[in-house]
């Protein structure tokens, strides 16, 4: 049984469709930005952080961790603060392109541990003033990294994409399945 290192919704719901069974064991981590850390290196030690957090509770399993962030220019945008935060955060993406980077770490007892970053180009449409409100008042912006939920409301501000869809989500979900193959159940 797969342990995933996390208590999002998003992640639950992308294995349950991959039919990737697993076990959610949510973990508390700090999330701080080291300063000068590269973008990849800032979400593969975070994704690393949760599973080895969780493979502490539970070191007989195959964990996985993963974190995901967006980068525009040399900002990193984590999951806004609060309602201000998240109107600055979707005024800088308003007709821009920007990367979704997530970090993936697969621990198991007696194996090197997997990880890896998947980055994902996003083109955003401009927005307006009103559009920014009106998608704050609905609440969705509040648990997701940049501001945005490409699976909800926010995909009407999408224009398109270069790379995994799943990977905006929050877990690209084919290179999770490959690395798992390399992780067989005991």
């Amino acid at each position: 049984m797969l342990i995933l290192a996390s208590s999002s919704v998003r992640r639950y719901d992308l294995l349950k469709a991959a039919g990737i069974p697993f076990e959610a064991v949510p973990v508390k981590i700090e999330e701080e930005v080291i300063k000068a850390e590269p973008p990849g290196e800032h979400v593969r030690r975070l994704a690393t952080e949760k599973a080895n957090a969780a493979f502490l509770k539970r070191p007989e399993s195959v964990v996985l961790g993963a974190d995901t962030v967006v980068l525009i220019g040399s900002e990193l945008m984590g999951k806004p603060k609060n309602d201000d935060d998240a109107v600055r955060m979707l005024r800088i993406l308003s007709g821009r392109e920007h990367e979704v980077l997530t970090g993936l770490a697969i621990l198991a007892p007696n194996r090197e541990p997997a990880i890896e970053v998947v980055r994902t180009r996003v083109w955003f449409n401009p927005l307006s003033d009103d559009e920014i409100a009106d998608y704050i008042a609905t609440g969705e912006p509040q648990d997701k990294a940049g501001a945005y939920g490409i699976q909800g409301l926010g995909s009407r501000f999408i224009d398109r994409i270069q790379g995994s869809y799943s990977n905006v989500v929050g877990l690209p979900v084919a290179l999770v399945y490959r690395l798992l193959k390399g992780y067989p159940e005991r």
